[in-house]
Formats: structure tokens, C-alpha cells, sequence
């Protein structure tokens, strides 16, 4: 059974409950009323008739004792047990009415009110055992005292059919009606089944459910449903982004592992050549053959240089790729900063290396791994190298706002604005330099990630033709390290 059925049918048998007790309640209020002033009446009349039987009696003054109060609706009779004699009152004669008599040894235990048909007339009864006195005799006797109520049955029995087929009335059209709402109320559940479904048979993420509702449970849901479609897309793109990037990282590193491994292969392939050729079939000397040799395994060496110091950047990417980060501690930026500058002095170039004024960083401290920090700011100047085929590469830092900025500027050749947004991807790499300067494109990538787990950030500031400028934020230590 659906919810909205349930809901209907619930509210329905709560209903039909009330009803059936506010139609009980009415119908008691009004058969307590309508029966209770008839009760006064006949105890009235009853009491009446007994203070004047009482005293004495004969026929002619029973007959006008129960005839006078009896009146056009009210009928009373008497009977004496010892005589055997019935009395009836006048109207009672007139009509032929006799009521039953109970037995002389019941008749106490049946005082009180009783309902009974005669002719096909509905009365209510009441009897009352009473003592008569004749002729200095008393004698035992009962007093019944009736009232016609065909008005009543009539009009209870009416009562009873309204309000019957009032609460069926009123329960059908509560059911229809709240079927109705329920319905009118679930419809956006609906709507939610039907996005749900459409999402899992196809791939478009990007569908909402249109509400215009008031804001209640139902406005509630259906806005969480739309704010978890909305992650859901943001996931699903950032995994196919991520899948992209996998394959294209794959890819790439497919081409730049085939490369070296093909003149590792063409050296040794060619060595291999060489050293199994006779004396005598060879054309070349054998400082001829030494010299070549020579140079096939320095193109070996340097190749397998290449190769690792790509599976190395492989793995430092991978191990970003899996989250896992690295020991920190505060670190001194003047030492840090003079030991980079010193060892950078012997890394190859062509341009020259200049060094700005590090002793305002003394006493300045970073949270940070030393030896990561060292590889991310090698990155930098190594690149900086390669770019500048001719010129001047410089080092400084300033302050700004508790944060250092490391600042690597070079006046070579520089970049296009809208190469800056790739440059840190992966494999990727100018197009003015594929070809032209070394290098595999990962270094920024892990310069990069290096940034980030330190909680800084990197601005790129260049113009194609007349060089690059990184600037490396990272955030101070507001006080020094305790020794």
C-alpha cells in the first residue's frame, strides 16, 4: 500500500471513530432529554394517584382518580391482587388498552420503567406496587402509569438515520477529498522518484527538481535532493576530470618513458652490433670503436638520469595523488634561504645568478619540511635556468601581511597569459619550449603540491619575451620556535 492510501486511511478511521462517538453522544444527550421529562412526568402522575388511592377508594372514585390526571396522553391502570380486579383509566376504556400484569411475588422486583408495544404503539411504562385500603382492608396492588411515545420512537429513530448516513456522508467525502490532498501533497515525492530514476538510467546530473511549494517538510526535502544532485555533479565531473587527468598522466608518461628507453635500446642494440662484428669485417678502427662506445653509454647514463629523475617526480606525484603528506617543524628562513642560494650557484646555466638582501628574514620562522621546501624552490630556479638562455636570474623575499614571499625572477623568454593557467599540470610545457630546453613538465606540478600542504599559494607574474616572475607566499610563525 502506498503512503498517500495510508495516510488516507488513517486519517479516515480517526475520523470515522470521532464521528461514530459525537453521533453516539448526540443521540444519548438527545434520548436522555427526550425520555427523562417523560420519566418526571409518569413518577409525577404516579405519585398523584398514589396519595389518592391511598386513602380510600371504590370504583367510581379509582376510575376518576386515574381518569382526572391521565389526560389525552398519559394511561394508568391498577390491579388488585387479593380482588382480582383490574381498573383502567378512562381513556384506557374508551381505547380497549390493557397493559401486562406482572406476577404478585415480581412485581417488586420489576418497579420502574418498561418499554412496550400494544396494538402496534410504542409506551413507556412505569409500575410501582402500592397498598389500597377498603372497608377497613388493605390490599396489594400495582400502579402502571403510561405515556405514549411515537413521537419519541419517530423522532429518535430519525436522529439515528441522519446521523448515520451523515457520518457515512462525511466519512466517503473525507476519504475522497483527503485521497485528493494526499495525492496533491505527495506529487513532489513523485517528482523525486522520477529524478532519481532518470539519473540512475542516464548520466545528466545536471536535471533539478522544480518546486514552487511552500517551504515546509516536502520544500525541504526536495531543496536537500537539489543540494545533493548539485555534489553529486560536482563529484562526478571532478571524477571524470580526474580519470582525464589519469589517462592523460598515463599517456604522457608512456611518451616520455618511450623516448629514453628507445635510444637506451638503439645504444645498446648498436653497441651489441659492434662488439660481435669479427676484426676483420669491420670497417672502423678500434679507437674508432672506443670512441663510439663511449658515447652510446653516456647516452645511456644520461638517459637513465632522465628516466629516474622521472619515476622519482612520478612518486613524489603519486604520494600527493594518494594524500599522504609529510613531517613539519618551524623552520629558520635566513639558513634555509643561504644554503639554497649557495647550492643553486652550481646548478648549469647561462645566465647569471643573483641574490638579493636576506638578512631581514633573520629570525623569521615558517612551519614547513626543510627538505621539501629545498626541492620546491629548485624547481623554481632550475626552470628559471633553462628559460633564460641569456640575462640575469635573481632571489629575494619580502612581507606582506604575516606571510613571506619568496620571489624567483628571470628576464628570459617568458610566457603567453594564457599558457599561466596550465603550467602547473602535469607533462605540460610551453609550446615555444617542447623541444628546446629539457625537462618532462612535472617539476611545477610538485613545486605546486609542495605550496599547498605548506598552506601557501604561488602568483605568476610574466610577459612573452621579457621573463617570469614566481612569487612564493608562505605563512610566518608568529613567534619563534622554543629552544
Amino acid at each position: 500500500m502506498s503512503i498517500k492510501l495510508r495516510l488516507t486511511a488513517w486519517y479516515s478511521g480517526i475520523l470515522a471513530v470521532m464521528l461514530l462517538a459525537l453521533s453516539a453522544a448526540i443521540y444519548g444527550f438527545v434520548y436522555i432529554n427526550t425520555y427523562g421529562d417523560l420519566k418526571e412526568r409518569l413518577i409525577k402522575q404516579a405519585q398523584q394517584v398514589d396519595l389518592k388511592v391511598g386513602i380510600d377508594y371504590n370504583d367510581g372514585t379509582l376510575k376518576q382518580i386515574l381518569g382526572g390526571p391521565a389526560g389525552q396522553s398519559l394511561f394508568a391502570q391498577m390491579y388488585i391482587y387479593d380482588l382480582e380486579k383490574l381498573i383502567p383509566s378512562q381513556n384506557m376504556a374508551e381505547i380497549n388498552l390493557e397493559f401486562k400484569v406482572p406476577a404478585k411475588d415480581a412485581v417488586s422486583k420489576q418497579q420502574g420503567f418498561l418499554q412496550a408495544t400494544y396494538g402496534g404503539n410504542p409506551f413507556l411504562i412505569y409500575q410501582k406496587s402500592i397498598e389500597v385500603v377498603s372497608t377497613n382492608e388493605t390490599h396489594s396492588a400495582v400502579l402502571q402509569v403510561a405515556v405514549y411515545t411515537g413521537e419519541q420512537v419517530t423522532l429518535l429513530a430519525r436522529l439515528k438515520n441522519i446521523l448515520l448516513v451523515g457520518s457515512f456522508a462525511t466519512l466517503i467525502a473525507a476519504f475522497t477529498f483527503g485521497l485528493f490532498l494526499a495525492r496533491k501533497s505527495m506529487s513532489p515525492i513523485g517528482k523525486v522518484i522520477e529524478a532519481a530514476n532518470g539519473i540512475q538510467t542516464g548520466t545528466d546530473l545536471s536535471s533539478r527538481i522544480v518546486y514552487d511549494g511552500p517551504p515546509d517538510e516536502i520544500g525541504r526535502l526536495i531543496e536537500t535532493v537539489n543540494s545533493m544532485l548539485g555534489r553529486m555533479e560536482g563529484f562526478y565531473k571532478e571524477l571524470e576530470d580526474s580519470y582525464a587527468t589519469q589517462r592523460r598522466f598515463v599517456s604522457d608518461a608512456s611518451h616520455e618513458l618511450r623516448t629514453p628507453l628507445t635510444t637506451i635500446r638503439g645504444n645498446i642494440d648498436l653497441l651489441q652490433k659492434i662488439w660481435e662484428m669479427e676484426p676483420e669485417q669491420s670497417r672502423m678502427s678500434e679507437a674508432e670503436i672506443r670512441q663510439l662506445s663511449i658515447e652510446s653509454v653516456k647516452d645511456i647514463a644520461d638517459e637513465s638520469k632522465r628516466m629516474s629523475r622521472l619515476v622519482a617526480d612520478m612518486l613524489s606525484l603519486a604520494r600527493a595523488d594518494t594524500g599522504r603528506t609529510f613531517d613539519k617543524e618551524p623552520v629558520a628562513l635566513e639558513p634555509l634561504m643561504t644554503e639554497v642560494a649557495r647550492r643553486a650557484s652550481f646548478l648549469p646555466r647561462q645566465s647569471e645568478w643573483s641574490i638579493g638582501d636576506l638578512s631581514h628574514m633573520n629570525g623569521k620562522y615558517i612551519v614547513g619540511n626543510k627538505d621539501y621546501l629545498q626541492q620546491m624552490l629548485f624547481i623554481f630556479i632550475d626552470n628559471a635556468f633553462k628559460y633564460t638562455p641569456s640575462g640575469e636570474v635573481t632571489m629575494d623575499a619580502v612581507f606582506y601581511q604575516n606571510q613571506v614571499g619568496i620571489r624567483i625572477k628571470d628576464t628570459g623568454i617568458g610566457m603567453d597569459k594564457d599558457e599561466v593557467p596550465h603550467i602547473f599540470d602535469r607533462f605540460y610545457r610551453a609550446d615555444e619550449s617542447r623541444g628546446i630546453t629539457e625537462g618532462i613538465g612535472l617539476g611545477l606540478s610538485i613545486a605546486k603540491w609542495i605550496i599547498d600542504e605548506h598552506g601557501g599559494s604561488v602568483e605568476v607574474v610574466t610577459r612573452q619575451g621579457e621573463g617570469t616572475t614566481f612569487i612564493i607566499w608562505l605563512p610566518l610563525l608568529f613567534a619563534p620556535p622554543l629552544e
